[in-house]
């Protein structure tokens, strides 16, 4: 199982985006989706997203603070921010909002995923997203590089 992680998109979705997630089984988006994001990302595999505290208004504004999904490897959290994951109840969270791209595992096992931010909004240098790979019940993270980010006009 292959799922495709992105966040702060803030309303932009370049077509370097869609190339990196292409093939995924599944999307997670953690956050500040911003519009006209979903309805892409649904080109591609089903999507799983959060509400970020961004997303006031639009379609955005309507998602969860916190979503679920099973996986082989267990059950997975989505929120935008770190702080909001609940305590347990997963295995694996994948969270946005500090747009630094980064993964580890806590002391006790579980992975914390951040693909990094994918849009052109706000005080990252790079753009990134991520692949979590799940295979026989452990995942890891591969980053996918979108390079240098170009102001938002």
């Amino acid at each position: 199982m292959e799922l495709g992680l992105v966040a702060d998109t803030h309303g932009y979705l370049g077509c370097d985006v869609l190339a990196a997630l292409e093939g995924c089984d599944h999307i997670l988006h953690a956050g500040d989706v911003g519009d006209g994001v979903l309805s892409a990302l649904r080109g591609i595999a089903p999507v799983t997203a959060v509400r970020g505290n961004n997303d006031t208004s639009g379609e955005a504004a309507g998602l969860p603070e916190i979503a679920t999904v099973d996986s082989p490897a267990g059950p997975i959290a989505v929120v935008h921010r770190l702080v909001d994951a609940p305590p347990e109840g997963w295995e694996i969270v994948v969270f946005g909002h500090c747009h630094r791209q980064h993964a580890y595992r806590g002391e006790d096992g579980r992975l914390f995923a951040n693909p990094g931010a994918a849009g052109r909004r706000g005080f990252h240098r790079a753009r990134s997203v991520a692949r979590l790979r799940i295979e026989g019940g452990s995942a890891s993270v591969e980053f996918v590089d979108l390079g240098l980010r170009k102001a938002a006009p």
